[in-house]
């Protein structure tokens, strides 16, 4: 006879040997709680609907309040989960997610369905259902226990769970921001507080005191334990630092109004410490850095944009980072490639502490030249376990502070150089061969960098490319998201170029261009850019296996032989993948012509959702063939000229459509009494909405914010001018704020067409492709 019990004895035995079980880490409680808040969520919990309910097991730590381990047992494994017209409540599995969705209202919850009476074929399944979550995700392997701590860092390490901590941490920074700036705390001091109150934090001493200290008594408390905790420390500066704390003691509220000075510490230990000691190699600091200064154009004004902490570990990858790597940032910030690199090196080290210890001590280097950022750096890299022996406070084109570098002998460097702002500011390039001369020779230098370092042909962009292929291997560029930086409240579209040191770049080397545009990360209001749809995993695997591999894939990479000269990004060079190209893209674009006209016209245009032409035509992109847009000749298509400049001032009113770089109303921005420059064209927007294309039945007056198309020994008209807008949109991804689509560059470009017998576009296909297509009859 079946016996639930003896499924219970499985897992009751498994915890009785756990380690945290043995020295009283977890409570293990069976179908009922002491808890009263456990006891309150499960009040309508009965899988009958009729009242409390409990599953078998409830585990919960001692360290770790806010997760709730909860087993839900059956003796028959045919009873393990629930098919359609299946009752759910007498499933294991359904059971014990029934549960969680009670619990998960206050706590984090694993849940655990265990079925079957022998141990060696048990069926587990696993979840984790997140606080105020409405569904749970598999979790864990499935028919296997693991140990207590085992769930609880697989617990830690959720991604789920990381995104919705940050989050709640990216809140907090705001909460924060607002309290510091109503207490009158500079901009520039709030990091540092923050950096200080962490650095106490981890002394007994001021833990056990801190809280019954007047204001005068915990601020200069405050400061000597900084002094104390930092002073051994193997840096120069050290005293400059820890000078930099001492406004903490004459700040006019911190000092001395009750209680202010206190409630920051403890919502600092609370909200963040607690952070940071679930995720130990994070750039924690360096978020509220951003948060803080978001609004005080300090940091751009500065040139400091720090790097999202994805793409700082992204970089740990790139460059295969092991636990013999030694990690060179000349332009170190907060120290996010640092803390990143240092996670990978520990975490490659595999337990050995010995090696651990030899990492922090001797394998990780920064420089920063900045008095403020330097102490913040330092400060941040002793909250993350040390490695702040080797920061230089310097210019790292300063002689001595090379010198200094090079007895580390480091073998890859991490950068994010300040972004030149005005005329007189080193150019980022310049930072990044200072980075390639002091590492060793065949040593990755991996640094991301504003998209007009590779695209602009200005004379010291040219000179710097050149210097950096006589003496250097450029292996491969990646075009970043447009908005990156968006949380650093920054508008500099970027890419990422990886170096190979002191080796000549080999003639007719093929270099790798990846088009990383889309990481998953999107735009939520008052937050910024987030990983919400958990995307940011999958698509990194993919970019790393494509690059290592050096796969051309279109729409996503090329390899391209280069010169200085020379555009190095993708977008310059990938094919366009014409596989996108569908019946309905053509028909959208026809409603969206017929919408301006509509909106436009007088009342007299009357729609058709009818086409002229009865039958289908089949669009076979494999025939078709490749055409330059505009080598000047009659093999180009295009005849491409620039549009003209008219200011505000200068516009008079009128009926002549004025076009422009909006991506709405056909491109229309005004309509002048001016004349026109155009008609029966394609304009093309080449800044704002750069790529955007429409085709202009009218005479139109094309401003110089968009480029003029006419078809070379052809009259353009709709229904030609449907085919190739709807073409050309498929280019758009080769444009961004850094990559405009002026003249000189969209002329290089290859578009394709379909052909006739003589190999020549086929213009006739074209317009009677877009004549079989619905509403083509009110064209």
């Amino acid at each position: 006879m079946a016996n639930e019990r003896i499924t219970e004895s499985f897992f009751r035995n498994f915890i009785f040997k756990d380690e945290l079980y043995k020295t009283n880490k977890i409570l293990l409680e069976e179908q009922s709680s002491k808890n009263l808040k456990i006891n309150k969520l499960l009040l309508n919990a009965s899988k009958s609907g009729g009242g409390k309910g409990y599953p078998e097991f409830i585990v919960q730590f001692q360290h770790n309040p806010d997760i709730l381990i909860v087993v839900e047992c059956k003796t028959n494994k045919n009873y393990h989960k629930s098919k359609n017209g299946d009752k759910p409540k007498n499933y294991a599995v359904d059971g014990v997610l029934l549960y969680s969705s009670f619990l998960s209202k206050e706590y984090d919850v694993i849940s655990i369905a265990v079925s079957g009476e022998k141990k060696s074929n048990l069926r587990i399944s696993h979840f984790l259902q997140l606080k105020g979550t409405n569904e749970a995700h598999v979790k864990f392997k499935d028919d296997k226990f693991l140990s207590l701590a085992g769930y609880l860092n697989g617990y830690k390490t959720d991604e789920k769970k990381f995104n919705q901590d940050f989050q709640e941490l990216l809140k907090y920074s705001k909460t924060l921001n607002d309290k510091l700036h109503s207490l009158k705390v500079p901009e520039s001091n709030r990091s540092l507080l923050i950096s200080g109150a962490l650095i106490a934090l981890t002394d007994k001493a001021f833990c056990n005191a801190y809280k019954f200290q007047n204001p005068k008594e915990l601020s200069e408390n405050l400061i000597n334990t900084i002094k104390n905790k930092l002073t051994n420390v193997q840096n120069k500066h050290i005293e400059d630092i820890i000078t930099t704390y001492g406004f903490i003691t004459t700040h006019t509220i911190l000092a001395k109004k009750e209680n202010e000075l206190r409630d920051i510490i403890t919502n600092v230990n609370d909200k963040i410490n607690n952070f940071i000691k679930t995720y130990k190699y994070f750039d924690t600091l360096g978020q509220f850095y951003i948060e803080f200064l978001r609004y005080a154009n300090n940091d751009k004004g500065l040139g400091i944009v720090l790097t999202p902490p994805h793409i700082t570990e992204l970089f740990t990858e790139i460059a295969n980072i092991n636990k013999d790597s030694v990690v060179l940032d000349t332009c170190t910030g907060t120290g996010g490639f640092l803390i990143s690199a240092m996670q990978k090196m520990i975490v490659d080290a595999a337990g050995d502490l010995e090696k651990e210890e030899n990492i922090k001590s001797k394998q990780i280097i920064g420089v920063e030249l900045q008095h403020s950022i330097f102490s913040l750096t330092c400060s941040n890299m002793y909250i993350h376990g040390d490695g702040r022996s080797n920061l230089i406070k310097g210019n790292c084109f300063d002689k001595k502070v090379i010198q200094n570098i090079k007895s580390y002998k480091p073998n890859v460097a991490l950068l994010n150089p300040p972004y030149a702002t005005t005329k007189n500011d080193i150019e980022e390039m310049e930072f990044i061969i200072n980075s390639l001369s002091l590492i060793e020779k065949g040593s990755l230098s991996i640094a991301i960098v504003p998209m007009s370092c590779v695209t602009e042909s200005k004379k010291v962009k040219l000179e710097l490319r050149e210097r950096l292929l006589k003496n250097h291997t450029l292996e491969a560029v990646f075009s970043m998201p447009n908005e990156l930086f968006h949380n650093s409240n920054a508008t500099v579209n970027t890419c990422v170029m990886v170096l190979k040191a002191k080796e000549k770049h080999p003639v007719n080397y093929k270099t790798y261009f990846g088009y990383w545009k889309e990481d998953g990360f999107i735009k939520i209001k008052n937050t910024g850019r987030i990983d919400f749809y958990h995307e940011w995993n999958s698509i990194k695997t993919k970019w790393l296996e494509n690059y290592r591999n050096k796969e051309e894939i279109p729409g996503h990479s090329i390899k391209k032989v280069i010169k200085s000269s020379d555009e190095w990004c993708a977008e310059a060079y990938m094919e366009t993948d014409y596989t996108l190209l569908k019946r309905e893209n053509f028909i959208k674009n026809i409603k969206a012509y017929l919408s301006y006209k509509l909106n436009k016209d007088d009342g007299n245009l009357s729609i058709i959702n009818q086409p002229i032409l009865k039958g289908k035509f089949k669009l076979n992109t494999n025939n078709w063939k490749y055409f330059r847009y505009d080598d000047g000749t009659n093999n180009s298509v295009f005849e491409i000229k620039k549009g003209r400049r008219l200011t505000k001032k200068d516009q008079s009113e009128g009926s002549v459509p004025y076009v422009s770089s909006s991506s709405l109303n056909n491109g229309i921005d005004n309509y002048l009494g001016n004349g026109h420059t155009d008609e029966n064209c394609i304009s093309f927007a080449c800044y704002g909405s750069i790529g955007e294309v429409f085709y202009q039945d009218e005479k139109v007056w094309v401003s110089d914010n968009a480029n003029v198309f006419y078809i070379r020994n052809k009259e353009l008209n709709a229904y030609i001018g449907m085919f190739l807008i709807t073409i050309l949109r498929l280019e758009q991804f080769r444009f961004s704020y850094g990559m405009t689509g002026k003249k000189e560059r969209l002329q290089n470009f290859y578009i394709k067409l379909p052909v006739d017998k003589n190999d020549k576009p086929d213009w006739e296909f074209m317009e009677n492709y877009i004549k079989s297509l619905p509403y083509s009859a009110s064209l």
